[in-house]
């Protein structure tokens, strides 16, 4: 094989940085298909009033592109659009994407040796390597409550935000209490007449140590980028050590605990709300939440905080269990994503028509969170098991860019079709994952983090260092390799 042919579905971080990363290595061969009509995945999608990210700029962004014009520590996402748009515009990647372009099937073709790749458009595209970057957080969740279609007023996803719906001096209900609510919350508090906010489990949540970078701070980043990278490394060790008490060591999460509950007690006056606002889990088995508005805004006198079970949308509102009906002109559903439905309704079949589905009917599994046995070439980006409890998933995705392209390489071998993973090798890294992850403090309540039957498909057992290690190098030991 002279040149491999790579084709990567989605144009957010994990498209992008895997385009780079091939690009800066001759690798041109290349097409990213994208279902939107512009890149950036969950960024481009979330436009939700104060839709921003909970990892400081310095950290959440590529490690060889970095910004000096982050206007202000923690982005939002306007501003993290443009960064992951002028990156594309600056290596050129334009020509390579597809947009209006959603994927729907792939199949390995055992006589060609490569994949076919279905769309929505009824086009055929085909390629050695199939790279799906579609994300953990893309698909969003709509809840399975009764009536939910009679509701007579507005009502939307707070990732397909209705900006067209004038929400002053309405009665507004927003269901769920999780990192995108914690946002938007306190930008419609003061809009509207009435906001209740219907929150099934209590978040932790710690103060964001924002701020906005003045003019002199942008000049000296750019003049001198060790003093960026200074804050970036130091983003970087704070969370490493979340995740070690997170995966290690509980009680190094305590002090962070009491954290909390001091800011419980600075913002909330009223001990009826503060009991219903205070979590009774162990911390960090949910997301924490980092907001330095959401709980005064909830404290102030046109929020209700509703913490009774939801039996029915009715044509009016939302009726919960202690029988009452709560009055609404709008409904925001703040319910998050599929995360534990990996590549969505997309469908794949290997090696004898094997579909991915059916190997991943107990749980998301593969080797790294890339390659799965039986699906040659195959490599998810931001796959099974490498999400992060703290931390940048771009860190992440930069390391399994580096691994597609080392397979990349050795494909480009004459005397190479492609690779498969063995099934032994897979085997013994899930065992070890789920075993380290039976450990941590994910498998302590129910969560997005993991499966009803408990298994945690989601997370990354161990520092993201660990991870560095563990694919700086392709093994092909660890291959099947086909002629």
């Amino acid at each position: 094989m002279a040149s491999p042919s790579i084709l990567i579905v989605g144009s957010g971080f994990g498209g992008i940085g895997t385009a780079i990363e091939l690009q800066r290595a001759g690798f041109t061969d290349f097409t990213i298909l994208e279902k939107a009509a512009e890149v950036g995945g969950v960024w481009r999608e979330n436009t939700y009033p104060g839709a921003g990210c909970d990892i400081p700029s310095p950290l959440y962004s590529f490690s060889y592109e970095p910004n000096p014009d982050w206007p202000k520590r923690y982005s939002l996402q306007p501003d993290i659009h443009a960064y992951l748009k002028r990156v594309v515009e600056k290596y050129g990647l334009a020509k390579h994407i597809r947009f209006g372009t959603e994927v729907t099937s792939a199949t390995f073709d055992e006589d060609t040796r490569r994949w076919r790749i279905e769309t929505s458009t009824g086009e055929t595209h085909e390629a050695n390597v199939f790279v799906p970057a579609v994300g953990q957080l893309s698909r969003p969740v709509w809840p399975d409550i009764p009536g939910r279609e009679s509701f007579k007023g507005t009502s939307f996803h707070s990732a397909l935000w209705d900006h067209d719906c004038d929400l002053t001096g309405k009665k507004v209900a927003v269901i769920g209490t999780g990192a995108s609510a914690i946002q938007f919350v306190p930008e419609i508090q003061p809009l509207a007449h009435t906001l209740t906010l219907f929150q099934r489990t209590a978040p932790y949540i710690m103060n964001k140590t924002d701020t906005r970078y003045r003019r002199w701070q942008q000049r000296l980043f750019r003049a001198l980028p060790a003093t960026q990278l200074i804050g970036r490394l130091r983003i970087w060790l704070l969370a490493e050590y979340a995740t070690y008490a997170m995966t290690k060591n509980p009680l190094l999460a305590k002090g962070f605990e009491l954290r909390t509950e001091q800011l419980r007690r600075r913002h909330i006056k009223d001990p009826v709300l503060r009991a219903k606002l205070k979590p009774h889990y162990d911390m960090g088995c949910k997301r924490i939440l980092f907001t330095n508005d959401y709980l005064p805004a909830i404290a102030r006198p046109n929020v209700h905080v509703e913490t009774a079970k939801i039996t029915e949308i009715t044509e009016r509102g939302i009726r919960t269990e202690d029988g009452v009906e709560h009055e609404a002109d709008v409904i925001i559903y703040g319910t998050g994503f599929a995360a534990t439905d990996f590549l969505g309704k997309l469908k794949v079949h290997g090696l004898g028509g094997r579909s991915l589905s059916d190997s991943w009917a107990g749980g998301a599994r593969a080797y790294l969170g890339m390659t799965v046995p039986g699906f040659p070439n195959l490599f998810c980006v931001y796959g099974p098991n490498t999400n992060l409890g703290a931390g940048s998933i771009i860190y992440m995705i930069e390391r399994q860019a580096r691994y597609i392209r080392q397979a990349v390489e050795h494909l480009a071998r004459p005397d190479v079709s492609y690779v498969d993973v063995k099934a032994d090798v897979e085997e013994r890294y899930d065992t070890e994952v789920q075993q380290r992850l039976a450990r941590s403090v994910w498998t302590k309540c129910a969560s997005w983090y993991r499966q009803d039957d408990g298994r945690v498909t989601t997370n990354w057992p161990g520092l993201v260092s660990e991870y560095d290690r563990r694919t700086r190098k392709l093994d092909l030991r660890e291959y099947h390799t086909v002629a």
